[in-house]
């Protein structure tokens, strides 16, 4: 099962590449981009299922023994993240072959090169090779960004491309920090390093670790860092928007993975330096943005907001520092992306049976197929405020809970429901205008194929899937929690110790400083 490990980097640059060089016809691109995209959610499916039995994994690329080469570490966060990114990628690749592909060149190949980025983000477990996984996802990024060439595309994706070049400068010299501190790249090696570290490094090492947390505050779009996303987001094609549900996943998921791994309760002089920073801008963030979800002119602009108002929710969790707060974190990070990439979707049908109007929150004439597009908005909605009976309504009630005994807890419930209560009045008033309090016209034509519908209701099972076995969703990410406060199985996995093992700093690198 090692040797999978690698299989979802390796399946979607493959894919990549033959779409690159091989000039097919659009056909043929789109049949290989759906079989590789099947082919990784079986994948990954298999490597959830290593992960539940085996705990930790990894592989060492060119069989080079760490911490010297590239190691990719297998446990059941990155498990899940690789099945959450191949689910959204399939269902968001099939709404594109109904015609959203035709619009430029290249888009299958693109599409790829962003899983690969993706998910070798999620499975490395080396700190420069992050930064290279970033490079190429972002680079993915731009170019699906201004798929379409439109002219209201440009100004939002320069915006965005000026933002992530100036995120991935402030990686690059934290990285350099760390590795000048520690004399290595690997996380697993890193985290022994720090805690070993001497108080006369604290200055340094904690200087590196809360450049990092900008960066990756930049990628998981937190307060005051989020102004580049509503925007670039609500240009993009709804295919890709609803891929890049999962792209503030990814710094999410790098909090997740850093300051627990590197910079957890253990680390020293470095011990929990995210936290103070984390919760105070995370709940701001979950309030400023639910403002902006209130105040949102179209349903593509309250869906980007909602994408901020969930990584607030996430990073809420996070920055509670609890086991458990974690474990409903995670739980919320699945379905808040689900619900998020459906949200998209639905906002893109919107816009294309409502003519001039397109998905401006305004009265209008009725929707054609009005009856199921406006039953996708209000599963959508319901999910997206977090209402019973949908998976949203247990993940949040997980976080209240992990709160209850914290000191924040009054801040983390009044910021929790305050998003629950003013998202419903924006989506309630959204839903009233663009489906109850229409003109007396006709409906169009009808511009939908019926395989349109067919993504939405994918990624709608999805969450009901997520709500009908919710005790073993949060059973599993309990228990990756679990992992993540525990991280000497990950040390161990990556460094190739034995299982009884103990992990032991070991000294710096010549020339490491």
């Amino acid at each position: 099962m090692d040797h999978w490990i690698i299989a979802p980097v390796v399946l979607p640059a493959l894919a990549g590449a033959v779409l690159v060089m091989l000039r097919l016809p659009l056909a043929v691109q789109r049949m290989l981009g759906l079989a590789a995209t099947i082919g990784l959610v079986a994948i990954s499916i298999l490597l959830v299922m290593a992960a539940s039995e085996d705990g930790h994994a990894s592989y060492s690329v060119g069989d080079w023994p760490s911490p010297f080469g590239i190691v990719l570490v297998l446990d059941r966060l990155s498990a899940v993240m690789v099945l959450l990114t191949s689910l959204i990628a399939g269902w968001s690749l099939l709404y594109a072959i109904q015609g959203g592909d035709t619009a430029g060149g290249h888009f299958h190949a693109l599409f790829q090169f962003q899983l690969m980025g993706l998910n070798g983000a999620f499975l490395t477990g080396d700190l420069f090779n992050l930064f290279v996984f970033f490079e190429v996802l972002l680079i993915a990024s731009y170019c699906l960004l201004l798929h379409g060439g439109k002219t209201q595309q440009l100004i939002p994706g320069l915006h965005y491309v000026a933002i992530n070049f100036l995120g991935s400068f402030l990686f690059l010299i934290a990285v350099s920090l760390l590795y000048g501190m520690t004399g290595t790249l690997n996380m697993a090696d890193m985290a022994v390093r720090v805690a070993a570290a001497p108080p006369s490094d604290a200055a340094l090492i904690r200087s590196g670790a809360l450049l990092m947390l900008v960066v990756f505050a930049v990628k998981a779009a937190l307060l005051p860092l989020y102004f580049w996303l509503p925007k670039a987001y609500s240009a993009a094609e709804a295919p890709v928007a609803a891929l890049f549900a999962v792209m503030t996943k990814v710094g999410a998921y790098v909090i997740l993975r850093v300051y627990t791994l590197i910079f957890g309760p253990d680390a020293g002089v470095a011990a929990n330096v995210a936290i103070p920073w984390l919760l105070p801008a995370a709940l701001v963030t979950l309030v400023v943005a639910t403002f902006g979800v209130l105040a949102s002119p179209t349903v593509r602009s309250m869906a980007a907001y909602l994408t901020i108002a969930s990584v607030g929710t996430i990073c809420t969790g996070i920055g509670l520092a609890t086991e458990r707060a974690l474990g409903a974190a995670i739980y919320y990070l699945l379905h808040s992306t689900f619900t998020i990439a459906l949200l998209f979707l639905v906002a893109d049908l919107i816009r294309r049976g409502r003519g001039p109007l397109q998905d401006r929150i305004e009265r209008g004439q009725p929707l054609p197929r009005e009856a199921l597009v406006g039953c996708l908005f209000f599963a959508a909605a319901v999910a997206a405020v977090g209402l019973p009976p949908l998976s949203g309504f247990h993940g949040k009630v997980l976080l209240l809970q992990a709160a209850a005994d914290h000191a924040a807890a009054v801040w983390v419930w009044v910021a929790v429901l305050i998003n629950a209560f003013l998202g419903l009045i924006a989506l309630a008033r959204t839903g009233s205008k663009v489906f109850w309090h229409t003109s007396t016209d006709e409906p169009p034509a009808s511009p939908y194929r019926t395989a349109a519908f067919m993504p939405p209701l994918g990624l709608l099972a999805c969450i009901i899937a997520l709500t009908v076995w919710a005790a073993p969703a949060a059973t599993y990410a309990e228990a990756a929690a679990s992992q993540l406060m525990r991280p000497a199985g990950y040390i161990r996995s990556a460094l190739g110790l034995p299982a009884t093992a103990s992990p032991v700093a070991a000294p710096p690198s010549t020339g490491a400083r």
